[in-house]
């Protein structure tokens, strides 16, 4: 039995430090900030994101007595948890953020809504910790004694009742650590504790390390690690965040980072950009960042290089919306192998043209049709089909829809078989264009096209001469430009 526990203990010694880091932090988002308050997509979205799990809302309170939530019905639970599950997602903490907007010390159904809260962190199996936030009870609670005794003694059965069914209460306060120390004393209850809120902190203009120390591990039951919305967590200048970790790693704390805000406010509504950013960059700095299925094939090029073909990469995955996600890490990766890819078999004929022309020629077609047909089947373990055909605009600078959307301009009267031809024609194109070695080569393809369009036009018997000049009065009167 010693031997045993002696290995053990040389085993856990000897795990890796990002091993440890994933035991010890683990990341969400708040479902009701990324619009899936509730929805069964949410865990998807939350395995699109890179989270390990979210924090899931009871639903809107208003003036009910009861909260909004579908998880009372057990075979909407079930479906739930069935789903999170096959995608290994967990229930951080499930959240009471109806109190955001109502007074704690007037709703007097305060214990029946924290049973109903504790009853669906059952159901979905992994959370211990609710999150109530105090925000809907003013600021005056915590300087009105009268109110404040309320609140306090509502606290304490609340918190009473968590820890008799093995749960906890995080609260969200105004207060700064000795004023949470104070309130905790007060409430006097082993199941209440804070949900601690970087925006709270910084907006106060505390210092979020010394706070945390003086608040001290066991009363930080989670971590809402975002600020108020402006830019992405990488960029905030307020938040230290390799310090807030070496703080953490002093205090011995673990448990779970919520994302709640922290969104670029010049893409405000682009959720998979800035939770998948945010969510990203807090895993770079708590753990060690997944490593891509798809490796880059980076080695032995030019940095400089391989850098501007990332950059050409996330023009694709950037219009998807999926950047910093796993997922468009992964497709960042197939588009840049293949930028790598074509320029490999471009040197190559190069390389062999000065000896034998048309071997060079031969072995560089061959080699582009197969890789061709690859490139497609990459993306589709990724990207569905209208997904796909994104990428391939994109790295055809969108002259697919630019050019079909000039020609229904130009000729209001197209019949609809006639632009069905033009978008198929245009699509082909679009799939020669993709394998040229450079952006002239590919502009060459289209233009080889659009002479075969104009051509087709012309034997329906449009006068394309004619169709052009009055389309330029029409941009002209507009106030557009060709």
């Amino acid at each position: 039995m010693r031997i045993i526990l002696f290995s053990f203990i040389a085993w856990y010694i000897m795990l890796p430090d990002a091993m440890m880091a994933q035991e010890r932090y683990q990341v969400g988002v708040c479902d009701w900030m990324v619009l899936k308050r509730q929805k069964l997509g949410e865990f998807e979205l939350a395995r699109q994101l890179g989270c390990d799990g979210i924090e899931m809302d009871m639903g809107a309170l208003g003036k009910r007595d009861t909260f909004e939530n579908k998880l009372r019905n057990p075979k909407e639970a079930a479906i739930f948890k069935r789903t999170a599950d096959s995608l290994g997602i967990k229930v951080g903490a499930v959240a009471m953020s109806g109190f955001y907007a109502q007074d704690l010390s007037k709703k007097d159904t305060y214990l029946s809504l924290a049973e109903d809260c504790f009853d669906t962190m059952d159901k979905m199996g992994n959370a211990t910790v609710a999150f109530l936030p105090l925000g809907g009870s003013g600021n005056d609670w915590s300087t009105d004694k009268a109110k404040r005794a309320i609140i306090v003694k509502r606290l304490h059965e609340i918190g009473e009742a968590a820890k008799a069914r093995g749960k906890k209460v995080g609260l969200d306060t105004p207060l700064d650590a000795k004023g949470n120390l104070k309130l905790l004393k007060e409430i006097n209850s082993e199941g209440i504790g804070i949900i601690y809120k970087f925006q709270t902190i910084i907006e106060n203009g505390w210092d979020i390390c010394k706070d945390m120390k003086k608040l001290g591990a066991k009363n930080i039951f989670a971590i809402h690690a975002s600020n108020t919305d402006k830019v992405w967590l990488r960029n905030d200048s307020a938040i230290n965040m390799p310090a807030i970790k070496q703080t953490l790693d002093q205090m011995g704390w673990s448990g779970w980072l919520f994302v709640e805000r922290s969104r670029n406010t010049s893409m405000v509504r682009n959720v998979k950009m800035n939770y998948g950013n945010n969510v990203r960059y807090l895993k770079e700095i708590f753990n060690s960042y997944p490593a891509p299925d798809v490796p880059l094939d980076s080695i032995g090029r030019e940095q400089k290089y391989v850098n501007t073909i990332i950059g050409r990469a996330q023009k694709a995955t950037n219009e998807l919306g999926i950047t910093w996600t796993p997922m468009g890490q992964n497709v960042q990766n197939i588009i840049a192998n293949r930028y790598f890819k074509l320029n490999d078999i471009y040197t190559e004929r190069d390389s062999v043209k000065k000896s034998n022309k048309q071997l060079a020629e031969a072995v560089c077609d061959s080699k582009l049709y197969r890789s061709h047909f690859g490139f497609d089947a990459d993306l589709s373990k990724y990207l569905k089909p209208h997904e796909i055909e994104k990428v391939k605009d994109v790295m055809t600078y969108n002259v697919v829809k630019v050019t079909y959307d000039a020609q229904c301009d130009m000729i209001p009267t197209l019949k609809e078989e006639e632009k069905t031809q033009i978008l198929t024609w245009l699509k082909e194109a679009r799939e020669l264009a993709i394998d040229a070695e450079s952006s002239n080569k590919k502009h060459e393809v289209f233009g080889k096209y659009k002479g075969r369009i104009n051509n087709y036009l012309s034997k329906r018997g449009y006068d394309l001469n004619k169709e052009r000049e009055e389309w330029y009065k029409r941009v002209k009167a507009r106030g557009d430009k060709l």
